[in-house]
């Protein structure tokens, strides 16, 4: 067993073992090629114009993440074509599948790119352009393989011209036009020709050579060789969604365990239900289960006194006890009263967050969640989902509040700053205190919050444009508070002026806490935004095409609950792989 994804650039470890592996691979099988032109792998992939192509890297690796094979596709946006520079299977990986996954995986890019079909380079077939019988069977298995998606080399030209009298295997042309049954214009086929030897052989081509070739293309429409070796019908483009492309989800399976049942509380655990029911309407996601991590994690950013003191409070409640804090001990903060209960009131910032015997264990699945989503970046995804309960965007350093007990987020965020910078983009309807406080001296995470002004909105203390940050983090904590009533322009203006500031921190990684109480009627807030505004909203944070951790927070009208979270993940999805 294998999978397939795409490596976007060499940030995450996953990323760089893999073009490690995939530059061994080149050394190996392809010892002609030039070490400058596998040095150059982890460049073209960062910046993908420099050579004039965009590089685009497929892997297949193995359960154990064993290099199978690659695949590095070249792509060009302005004359519509792809170009399939390498394609192999890692030594003793060959005839199993590999290959033909690969190919149909670049076959089905080459389609999403509306492009009018793949180039390659095949080696000939001919007796009198290769003469040695044991090369030539290669060459001919090829072909074959290529033949059987509807890949023919392209004849009456002379681009199989030896660049030096009587040179051996000179290459053919292949064409494949995805089953588009694209009749090649010669002026489209001069033009891209061109682009492929003075891009790809720049400095080995000279130029009367690259001119006799493109002017050797007379037919219109360019002929393609006759079927050899495959008599059936070509094997058709696959438009699924691959699983290097699914948004990896992984819902909180214990958050059901923690269920106030007092008149009024909204955060009730058929909001889960309710997301869940419309994600499972597309074939967007690919479920992951959720892994146990230390409690380590959690005491990176909270203290460890809160954390125990929790622990130790909701271990010793009867399941149907509740305990909401009404003592609030801010004069004397040095001495916390003795009595578990009582001492509620030093750890919490409201008086609707109940205790219960069970907060503690769903708040700790929550974060193993947010982890296990985040760990799927680093292991090379683009889109992950932590769809939990409890909230957690609410809970500072030693405060729980809102809902929310553990800060999820921003444990995600602070594990992912290990390998980069991060940006986190809170789009609840309130306030994102809780990472405000905890990377509030931080320059490596910077925080930006759209939200009710707290002025109205929850949590009344915090919010403020003129937070900023202290320290290393001043300037990296952006607030952008917002009045009660606002048109749907209005806040799509400042999504937009918040996704630049994002762009200019220039993260590796994005932690979205998503809040879906900024729609229309919910019983938290006093927005009006709709499924369609969702979609808009998650489209533009797509678009800026990094690898991002979207992580569960509020919305309480179950009534269009998950008809919102799917369309913003949909828009994501789509904003994220519309290049």
């Amino acid at each position: 067993m294998f999978r397939i994804r795409r490596v976007y650039d060499d940030i995450t470890p996953a990323n760089q073992n893999a073009i490690a592996r995939v530059q061994e691979i080149l050394r190996d099988q392809f010892p002609l090629v030039p070490k400058k032109d596998i040095n150059k792998l982890p460049e073209q992939l960062r910046d993908p114009m420099k050579y004039r192509f965009r590089s685009i890297l497929f892997v297949a690796e193995g359960l154990r993440g064993h290099m199978d094979g690659f695949a590095l596709l070249f792509h060009e946006p302005t004359l519509h074509f792809c170009y399939l520079d390498y394609i192999s299977a890692a030594l003793r990986k060959t005839g199993g599948g590999i290959g033909g996954a690969l190919y149909e995986r670049v076959r089905e890019e080459a389609l999403d790119l509306e492009t009018i079909g793949i180039f390659m380079e095949c080696l000939p077939d001919d007796p009198r352009l290769s003469p040695e019988p044991v090369l030539r069977k290669q060459n001919i298995a090829r072909l074959r393989f290529y033949e059987r998606y509807g890949a023919r080399p392209v004849i009456n030209t002379a681009y199989e011209t030896p660049l030096k009298p009587g040179g051996k295997n000179p290459p053919y042309l292949v064409y494949d036009d995805l089953g588009l049954d694209f009749k090649l214009p010669r002026d489209v086929a001069r033009d891209i020709v061109r682009a492929i030897l003075e891009r790809k052989y720049k400095g080995v081509c000279p130029t009367e050579y690259v001119e006799m070739v493109v002017e050797s293309f007379e037919d219109d429409p360019v002929q393609l060789r006759k079927p050899r070796y495959i008599k059936k019908p070509p094997v058709p483009v696959t438009r699924a969604v691959r699983a290097d492309r699914r948004i990896r989800l992984v819902v909180n399976d214990r958050h059901d365990i923690h269920h106030v049942r007092e008149r009024g509380y909204v955060e009730s655990p058929v909001r889960i239900k309710a997301i869940l029911e419309e994600l499972n309407k597309t074939d967007l996601f690919q479920r992951v289960s959720p892994r146990h991590y230390s409690e380590r994690h959690i005491k990176e950013v909270h203290d460890s006194g809160f954390v125990e003191y929790l622990w130790k409070v909701c271990s010793k409640l009867d399941p149907k006890e509740s305990i909401y804090p009404y003592v609030f001990p801010i004069r004397n903060r040095a001495r916390p009263p003795k009595d578990l209960p009582m001492r509620a009131g030093y750890y919490c910032i409201d008086t609707f967050t109940p205790l219960t015997s069970n907060a503690y264990l769903a708040a700790k699945r929550a974060v193993d969640c947010a982890i296990t989503a985040a760990k799927q970046l680093l292991e090379g995804y683009r889109l992950a989902y932590a769809l939990v309960r409890p909230p957690g965007h609410h809970a500072e350093v030693a405060a729980y509040g809102g809902f929310c007990y553990f800060n999820s987020a921003a444990v995600a965020a602070n594990f992912l700053s290990k390998y980069g910078k991060v940006a986190m983009l809170d789009v609840d309807y309130h306030h994102g205190n809780g990472q405000q406080e905890i990377f509030y001296e931080r320059a490596d995470v910077l925080t930006v919050s759209i939200h009710g002004h707290p002025s109205f909105a929850y949590p009344y203390f915090s919010g403020f444009i003129g937070e900023k940050g202290r320290g290393e983090g001043r300037g990296f904590n952006i607030n952008i508070p917002l009045p009660e009533n606002i048109d749907v322009e209005t806040y799509f203006h400042k999504l937009k002026d918040a996704l630049m500031r994002v762009s200019k921190h220039r993260p590796r990684y994005l932690v979205v806490p998503f809040g879906l109480d900024t729609a229309r009627e919910d019983p938290t807030g006093s927005w009006a935004l709709e499924a369609d505004d969702f979609e808009a909203m998650g489209t533009m944070i797509g678009s800026l095409h990094l690898p991002t951790l979207v992580v569960q927070e509020g919305g309480y009208d179950t009534r269009v609950l998950g008809v919102n979270a799917r369309s913003f993940m949909t828009g994501l999805w789509s904003g994220t792989y519309s290049r």
